[in-house]
């Protein structure tokens, strides 16, 4: 909770501090990092913690949060990396008259993640997996004066909330067939789940979640339109939030739903496809931002692949691949901002000779670099080995995925090479701004997350002990052993096929000019992207929606009258057809009397009197010329139905109806003659008949469904209920003002608003000053006398 509370008084924090804010608040994440460090000698040890706060009893839900191997390295990356963007933050928007706002929405969004990867619950987790989703809607929209900004945001927040409901849909299916929202509880199943009938629908939920909010081919493109939110949020998005979710919750659901060939399929495939279109967008781009978020999306598949292949090495470098990529993807991207801070520019071809005007971002830039190229003593090193070592000597799917490692992982070398070598290296050009060094908060970033990588690289039994066993053992739900070394082994095919993904790599980088040419060429060639298929079916959404509202609201209340009352028709009639309700007219079939069913009442001539003006009522209000006629007319039958309900024992019915319809009466004519409406309209035969028709027959549905209900067996359970429980309870001996005050108090209480609402309206329609008729002046107002 500590960032939700701190990202309220964010903005007051802001007014007293200004530029000093990120500074404060840093304390926060940073906190949060010492404490969760805490626990890292029981998860190292192979122990977990758990804590559970009640919710909602009755359901038995439980506000439940769980710290294993692998949410604490997702937590501890989250809130150590955080600490870092928030300095960041302060003097990247340092003076921006909104910068306390954006500084909120950054530990609020920080505070989801951690939630979400803390959360034992799944229904937990949905919680802060939506809460992560509209966080980042208003951190990528928060320049929201740029379209390009708020169709970023929108875009963003429509895939991955289709991807939150897939995951609600699976939480729910897991628990109606497992009895339990907890993932720890699940884990401990087996194959309950992987053996049960709807287990392809529950895998198709969770893939859809983790796919939308991980970026996976197709559902990759919302991913480089988010990049229009502020550098900071796109260091921390892609590095430790936000689209790691996916990954997470793939990892966490593997004891539970992995392991299949299904799953294996799926999560392979499509993480390949993924690796390779990301890493191929990346050399297609010069906006430096636009090229790391390219290179995220590789990641991503990348790190969904290894999960798909399942083996403990695939895990292992899937772990050590996750905390690589966080740590030289943060810096490359504080760095990419920082140079756009210094220089006004982003593009790769307009840059050049920056070593020597910003020498500490250059070294931040070259750590990142290699380590995301994977060269030894860094940890993006342990990570490529990993990975190729548990594909060796396997059969030929083994090696085609091995093929594909290879291929991605020198694509993204390259483009690691182009980041630290173009804007640095080579000539000096000129710039849109007098290029200098990004003040000290946001060095502190880059550098420190660099040194990081350096130092986890040479420390592989740090590396192997504490990191990678706890997480990767929580994954498989084995236990794990490290066998991460510095030694080279210059014997071992391993080396060698490392030493040739950097010599391709160099090889791409050299003919990155012309790849990226003939990527464009293919891109205008085929016209079609997903991003603009997204376009065209938000926008056909909108046009059919608007068809939609244009045929449904047309503007006619005749015919929505029309259409209402058909519909009331069919509600009457249709039941009643299904399922027998006409079985009572025809009591006793030998008689062969159809209207056996019906039997007069035996009624007073008073009673009969009374029947006789409401059908008078009726016919006069058919008969009426004028609309004046038909009101007064109309009152006539509603006086007599209110006669009805007095002779029957209804007196407070009836004075309410008798009131009601006075007031209907007075405030209609009022109305009416204000509207000059005193002629009716000449209405056609079809109409008569059409409106005549529908009257008859809902008028025929009601009264014989009443027959049917007062043909069956009166229950009074509810009735007694009153007789029993009005006075003790309520204090009242009017039973019937009982149950309007107090059994359906919030009933009454709506409808006196309702009545209210349209008492106001009515008052200003009366009020409302008559226009004057054509060609006549309008009445002067009467002046008033000045108050002495």
């Amino acid at each position: 909770m500590a960032p939700f509370l701190a990202a309220i008084l964010t903005p007051m924090v802001h007014r007293l501090l200004g530029r000093f804010t990120g500074w404060l608040l840093a304390f926060v994440p940073a906190t949060i990092f010492l404490f969760l460090l805490g626990f890292a000698e029981t998860i190292i040890g192979g122990g977990t913690v758990a804590i559970s706060f009640p919710w909602v009893a009755a359901y038995d839900l439980h506000l439940s949060f769980f710290i294993d191997g692998l949410s604490l390295v997702f937590a501890l990356t989250i809130s150590g990396i955080g600490t870092l963007i928030l300095l960041y933050s302060g003097a990247y928007l340092a003076g921006h008259h909104h910068q306390g706002r954006f500084l909120g929405f950054m530990l609020a969004f920080m505070g989801a993640m951690l939630g979400l990867v803390l959360a034992d619950s799944l229904l937990v987790l949905f919680l802060f997996w939506e809460l992560t989703s509209v966080t980042s809607f208003l951190l990528i929209g928060f320049d929201h004066t740029r379209q390009a900004a708020r169709r970023g945001a929108i875009q963003a927040l429509v895939l991955t909330n289709i991807g939150g409901m897939a995951l609600l849909a699976g939480a729910i299916l897991v628990h109606q067939f497992s009895g339990s929202w907890d993932m720890s509880a699940l884990r401990l199943l087996g194959d309950l789940l992987r053996d049960h009938a709807f287990y392809g629908l529950m895998l198709f939920c969770f893939l859809g979640a983790a796919f939308t909010k991980s970026a996976q081919f197709p559902l990759h493109f919302w991913l480089p339109n988010a990049m229009e939110a502020p550098t900071p949020v796109s260091a921390f998005l892609h590095s430790a939030t936000m689209v790691q979710a996916g990954i997470y919750l793939l990892a966490r659901i593997n004891p539970v739903l992995g392991g299949t060939e299904i799953w294996t399929g799926l999560l392979v495939g499509f993480g390949a496809l993924t690796l390779i279109w990301g890493a191929l967008g990346a050399l297609k781009q010069t906006d430096l931002k636009q090229i790391l978020a390219q290179t995220t999306i590789a990641s991503l598949g990348l790190l969904t692949l290894l999960i798909g292949l399942g083996s403990e090495a695939a895990i292992a470098a899937m772990v050590v691949y996750f905390v690589a990529h966080a740590l030289y993807k943060a810096g490359l991207f504080m760095v990419a901002g920082a140079i756009d801070h210094e220089t006004g520019t982003r593009e790769i071809t307009s840059l050049g000779g920056l070593a020597d005007k910003m020498p500490a971002s250059f070294i931040a830039a070259a750590m990142a670099s290699l380590s995301m190229v994977g060269l030894p003593l860094t940890i993006g090193y342990f990570a490529k080995e990993e990975m190729y070592l548990g594909l060796l000597g396997g059969d030929w799917m083994g090696l085609a995925v091995l093929a594909v490692l290879f291929v991605g992982n020198a694509m993204l070398g390259a483009v690691a090479l182009i980041v630290m070598i173009r804007p640095f290296l080579g000539e000096a050009v000129p710039l849109p701004k007098s290029p200098h060094e990004a003040p000290i908060a946001m060095l502190l970033g880059p550098v420190l997350l660099g040194v990081a990588g350096i130092v986890a690289g040479v420390l592989p039994d740090w590396l192997g002990h504490d990191v990678l066993v706890p997480a990767a053992s929580s994954i498989l739900q084995a236990e794990v052993a490290s066998h991460l070394t510095l030694a080279l082994d210059f014997t071992s095919l391993l080396l060698w096929l490392s030493a040739l993904t950097w010599l391709a790599a160099i090889l791409i980088y050299r003919q990155a000019d012309r790849i990226r040419t003939l990527l464009r060429r293919f891109d205008n060639a085929v016209g079609w992207t997903a991003d603009s298929a997204f376009d065209a079916a938000m926008f056909g959404l909108i046009r059919f929606s608007g068809a939609v509202t244009r045929s449904l609201h047309h503007g006619r209340l005749e015919l929505y009258l029309v259409l209402v009352f058909a519909v009331l028709a069919v509600s009457l009639f249709a039941p009643m057809l299904a399922l027998g309700g006409f079985d009572w007219i025809y009591p006793d079939a030998d008689l062969g009397n159809w209207a056996a069913g019906f039997v007069l009442p035996h009624m007073q001539p008073y009673e009969w009197g009374v029947i006789v003006l409401t059908i008078a009522g009726l016919l006069a209000v058919l008969a009426a010329p004028t609309r004046l006629l038909a009101i007064l007319a109309m009152g006539v039958q509603g006086a007599a139905l209110a006669l009805i309900f007095l002779l029957f024992g209804a007196p407070d019915l009836a004075f309410t109806q008798l009131m009601v319809e006075v007031l209907s009466v007075v405030i209609l004519t009022f109305v009416m003659t204000r509207l000059r409406l005193d002629d009716r309209d000449p209405r056609p035969f079809e109409d008569w008949a059409r409106d005549g028709t529908l009257a008859i027959v809902c008028g025929a549905g009601v009264s014989l469904l009443l027959m049917l209900v007062l043909n069956g067996a009166l229950d009074t359970r509810l009735s007694d209920l009153f007789t029993a429980t009005s006075v003790p309870i309520a204090h009242g001996h009017n039973i019937v003002n009982v149950i309007l005050v107090d059994y359906r108090g919030f009933d009454t209480l709506g409808e006196i608003s309702v009545v209210m609402g349209a008492g106001i309206a009515i008052l200003a329609l009366l009020r409302q000053r008559q226009k004057p008729a054509a060609g006549k002046p309008a009445r002067p107002r009467r002046a008033r006398k000045a108050a002495p």
